[in-house]
């Protein structure tokens, strides 16, 4: 019996540092997401059907997830509760199932989320500089300036949606920008964007490959608890 409380007491400390760990990087995320959402004021998504999903609304959904989860799995390796752990373990499964569902849809369904990306992104356009809508002007002004690009696909995005380009479209400012072709930025905004997503994509997959091991050990961990637990409360039944 000594052996098993001992190993039960080496998976609790083990079980609370990974936990502690989880819940601090989730108040991490959490603070830059509090952060881009003061410093970015109004700026918002270009999506016109998800206009809640912005940089910052994701960083605090998910760090506010993660904190729960860390909080519930330190709370069970202290108490030692089943209820607790089993429900740590059940939690973080299907986080880790969702994951790898979203992971294999978007790889076998790549061009297929390209294009209706393109196309929502196309319908935003008409939206642009108009009353209410300051947050997806600014987000459409910052990325064209940032990635010297003009248009979903191309800059007669721009003529088909408003009839004209926008003034971040322009290589240099001038009033004969709007109506001289030659003075806009030649590249498309959604290939530039994701071309940019793609020469980044190893960091991408070194940081999503961590959190995948991390939720790993996670579930490993709270059910091997769960067990010592189960065998402790059947040794003194």
């Amino acid at each position: 019996m000594s052996m098993t409380r001992g190993c039960l007491l080496c998976i609790k400390i083990t079980m609370f540092i990974f936990n502690l760990i989880f819940w601090l990087g989730g108040c991490g995320i959490l603070g830059v997401g509090v952060w881009l959402a003061v410093t970015q004021g109004k700026f918002a998504t270009l999506s016109v059907s998800f206009p809640s999903l912005s940089a910052a609304s994701l960083f605090m959904v998910t760090g506010s997830i993660i904190m729960v989860v860390g909080f519930i799995g330190c709370l069970g390796a202290v108490t030692e509760h089943r209820c607790l752990l089993l429900t740590f373990f059940v939690i973080l499964l299907i986080i880790f199932l969702l994951e790898m569902i979203s992971m294999a849809l978007f790889l076998t369904y790549t061009e297929q989320f390209h294009n209706y990306a393109q196309e929502d992104l196309k319908k935003g356009l008409q939206l642009y500089n108009t009353t209410g809508n300051l947050g997806l002007t600014n987000a459409w002004d910052i990325v064209q300036t940032e990635f010297r690009c003009c248009g979903v696909k191309n800059a007669t995005d721009w003529l088909e949606s408003k009839g004209s380009v926008p003034h971040t479209c322009c290589v240099e400012h001038s009033p004969a920008c709007k109506s001289n072709p030659k003075l806009w930025w030649e590249e498309a905004c959604y290939n530039k964007v994701r071309n940019w997503v793609e020469s980044n994509i190893r960091s991408v997959g070194i940081f999503g490959i961590c959190i995948l091991v991390v939720q790993v050990f996670g579930l490993i961990f709270s059910m091997l608890m769960y067990c010592q637990v189960v065998k402790a409360e059947k040794y003194y039944e």
